[in-house]
């Protein structure tokens, strides 16, 4: 559906495809239609591809252990389907406790065939529903704790078992969407610090066993929320950053997965107030991940997490001391695109061709 131009256009000359997560409660107003039109243009002359941001994510599909509502993620494939778009699923489970519904959070198991039950059921409901109009699912999101690098411990995997439920899932989604991509999706980092080695290793530990048990993962979702950090600059970060960052991608690949860019913005936090300083420092940054990234034939698809300012998740979840607005996104609060814009684009045009 995108523009001969488009950024889509260009990830498809290197076999790639480009796309952005999308959201119910702005652009969406009425099922299968966008309220705000000037997003909506955006979206459909840049993009090949959308992902739900929220509403497949089980606060807002599951209200309750035998209820499913999927009217606000019908809306988002009801348009997709539409306007032509292949669609990601975000995702399946979203494992930290502090993200499930209350009512899940405040479950009490009595054993771990109920765990199975409901986590079956809900991959069987899903995937059911949705046929091939999902070509892509993130099955599990954010498994590994961070500070530890072991399965998250939640009332979920307590009672069933870190890699008897991460394995369920998996298996469940292959024997529900034979023909999907599956993906493990996760927010390790390539700006290091001890946290962020941790974690990374706790992934490859992960995918490690993922391989040996036979679980049938495809690619790994590199959600890629870049930052910029306090004090250092671009080549800084970049020097800093990318040799750590190609070893693990190199051992993700060698071990056959696929990589997916699900989730790329760039946070600005700590960037100077200055509009064109800090648009130009961001681009640059952005470009130098994206070069890194592309440079890998494994990677297929690239997804933003949203295309304009003025809906950006990371105003509310990390606004700024000065109260400036955000800019991470390829296009600003008026709708009009951004140094980011040009730097994915010449990324995307840089890219090593697929394999």
């Amino acid at each position: 559906p995108a523009a001969a131009d488009s950024l889509d256009s260009l990830a498809r000359r290197s076999g790639r495809r480009f796309g952005s997560a999308v959201a119910w409660g702005h652009p969406g107003a009425d099922r299968g239609s966008f309220a705000n039109p000037a997003y909506a243009r955006i979206l459909e002359r840049e993009c090949g591809l959308l992902v739900p941001e929220n509403e497949l994510k089980w606060q807002w599909s599951r209200p309750g252990p035998d209820k499913f509502d999927f009217r606000q993620f019908d809306g988002i494939a009801d348009y997709a389907t539409a306007h032509g778009f292949p669609l990601r699923g975000h995702t399946l489970f979203w494992t930290p406790a502090k993200w499930y519904p209350k009512w899940l959070a405040e479950t009490k198991f009595a054993s771990a065939a109920e765990v199975e039950r409901l986590l079956t059921s809900h991959v069987q409901t899903v995937c059911r529903r949705y046929g091939q109009r999902v070509y892509s699912y993130d099955v599990v999101n954010e498994a590994v704790q961070p500070e530890t690098g072991a399965i998250r411990e939640t009332n979920v995997t307590r009672a069933i078992g870190g890699e008897r439920f991460v394995d369920l899932m998996f298996h469940t989604a292959r024997a529900e969407a034979p023909r999907a991509e599956l993906v493990y999706n996760d927010y390790m980092s390539w700006e290091r610090n001890s946290e962020d080695e941790t974690h990374i290793k706790g992934v490859l530990t992960l995918l490690e066993g993922f391989r040996k048990r036979g679980t049938p993962v495809d690619a790994l979702g590199v959600q890629s929320h870049i930052r910029l950090l306090k004090g250092a600059s671009v080549a800084e970060i970049v020097r800093e950053s990318q040799g750590p960052w190609r070893r693990f991608l190199d051992e993700v690949v060698g071990m056959g997965y696929r990589l997916v860019i699900t989730e790329f913005d760039v946070n600005d936090h700590a960037a100077p107030q200055a509009i064109v300083t800090r648009d130009r420092m961001v681009a640059d940054y952005a470009k130098a991940y994206l070069d890194v990234m592309l440079d890998y034939p494994q990677l297929r698809d690239v997804m933003c997490w949203g295309m304009c300012d003025r809906y950006s998740w990371l105003e509310g979840f990390d606004p700024r001391a000065d109260k400036a607005p955000k800019r991470g996104t390829p296009y600003d609060a008026q709708f009009r695109a951004k140094p980011l814009r040009q730097a994915i684009g010449a990324a995307l045009v840089a890219a090593a061709q697929r394999a």
